[in-house]
């Protein structure tokens, strides 16, 4: 029964960061925030200054 259990604990501990890393494939970053009057340009990838108007 050990076997099994310590079978099962080696599975999960290899399983769990290969999930999380699936679940964020595809996203992507953000700024966390921009300095006044820059707003953030997801096609640059960059805070650029806000054209107002």
């Amino acid at each position: 029964m050990s076997k099994l259990k310590t079978l099962a604990a080696a599975t999960a501990l290899t399983l769990v960061p290969a999930m999380s890393m699936a679940m964020c494939a595809g996203k992507s970053h953000q700024a966390m925030s921009c300095a006044d009057g820059m707003v953030w340009d997801s096609e640059q990838q960059a805070c650029v200054k806000q054209v107002m108007g």
